[in-house]
């Protein structure tokens, strides 16, 4: 396994043709924030209910989810968050790992937890 920088990950995963979204928490210390975060960075749907079940209806919407071939959502700057609201952060990973887990029209959606802050955390590539 290599080591890269995760603005060169970023821009290999992105060259590739995936579709590249970033989900930046930093300053979000509850589920409201971490709500508000996902509607912005992640362009949901005004039919959005702002809720768990709602979050997780999203993210496996064929209309919104994964692109083809792909998307990488790379979440930052949630290590306040999963400090301040232990049980909702477990909450939330549950929903990630699921929306990762599903396949629609072969198309994947990959999730990353960065350890660093990610480049250009307030817009999306791709």
């Amino acid at each position: 396994m290599t080591s890269a920088p995760l603005g060169e990950a970023l821009r290999a995963v992105d060259a590739a043709g995936w579709r590249v979204t970033v989900l930046d928490l930093t300053g979000v210390t509850d589920r409201a924030g971490l709500m508000d975060r996902c509607v912005s960075a992640l362009g949901l749907p005004d039919w959005f209910g702002r809720n768990w079940d709602a979050l997780a209806d999203c993210l496996g919407d064929p209309e919104w989810g994964p692109a083809d071939p792909g998307r990488l959502l790379v979440v930052g700057g949630w290590q306040g968050y999963a400090a301040a609201r232990p049980d909702e952060w477990r909450t939330a990973q549950e929903i990630l790992t699921g929306a990762a887990g599903r396949r629609g029209s072969g198309a994947a959606l990959s999730v990353v937890l960065a350890l660093e802050a990610p480049p250009g955390a307030d817009t999306a590539l791709g």
